[in-house]
């Protein structure tokens, strides 16, 4: 009922400016929220592995949050909450809206190829931001799938014992930290991504903080 309700709103502010608007307020609500509790998890995250570090090498504890482990395990859980839920709110409205189908589908390897390689060579167009490339597409969709992996693994380290199937489906606690860790590093890859082409092109950010 409430996805309707908001999927219905978002549509109505799509197609009253179909040529002005490129994002609904919805995606620039949802986006910022979860920009902001994804920089929290991470920097209270980088605190929680330098406690008990899967690799040899710890963050440098001026980009980690929270001084030590037990206060980086209450940042990192408050904003685990908010992730959840803004990205259930997100994901939900993102189908019912039919944004994802429109936005991110259909990924084709040959147009995926030629825009990659457009990209590296800096002659990839960015003349009309409603449009996603091929490259965009995979790399949102892949975030997307980043972000259910990150949170789903989390909840498996969190309670192995009552939720031990979803443990087992990692490969047991051990394994889940490795998924979480590798998860963690491809949202951060995309991050520096998409603040590169924020950079890049600046009219991307205005889109998403005004809509236009």
């Amino acid at each position: 009922m409430l996805f309707g309700k908001l999927a219905r709103m978002a549509s109505v502010e799509a197609a009253a400016t179909p040529d002005i608007v490129i994002h609904p307020r919805w995606v620039r609500i949802t986006h910022w929220i979860n920009a902001l509790a994804m920089i929290v998890m991470i920097g209270s995250g980088w605190q929680i592995y330098n406690a008990s570090p899967l690799f040899g090498f710890t963050f440098p504890t001026s980009i980690t949050l929270g001084g030590w482990l037990a206060g980086a395990l209450l940042w990192h859980f408050a904003a685990m909450w908010v992730l959840a839920i803004n990205g259930l709110i997100y994901l939900g409205l993102g189908v019912v809206s039919g944004r994802f189908r429109r936005k991110l589908w259909p990924i084709r390897a040959s147009e995926l190829v030629a825009d990659a390689r457009a990209a590296l060579t800096f002659q990839l167009s960015h003349d009309d931001l409603a449009v996603y490339n091929s490259v965009q597409r995979l790399l949102y969709a892949g975030v997307l799938v980043a972000g259910v992996v990150i949170v789903l693994s989390g909840l498996a380290m969190w309670k192995p014992v009552q939720l031990q199937e979803l443990t087992a489906l990692f490969g047991g606690y051990e394994a889940s930290r490795y998924v979480h860790f590798f998860a963690m590093a491809a949202i951060v890859g995309f991050l520096v991504i998409h603040l590169v082409l924020a950079i890049v092109v600046p009219r991307s950010l205005r889109a998403m903080i005004r809509g236009r």
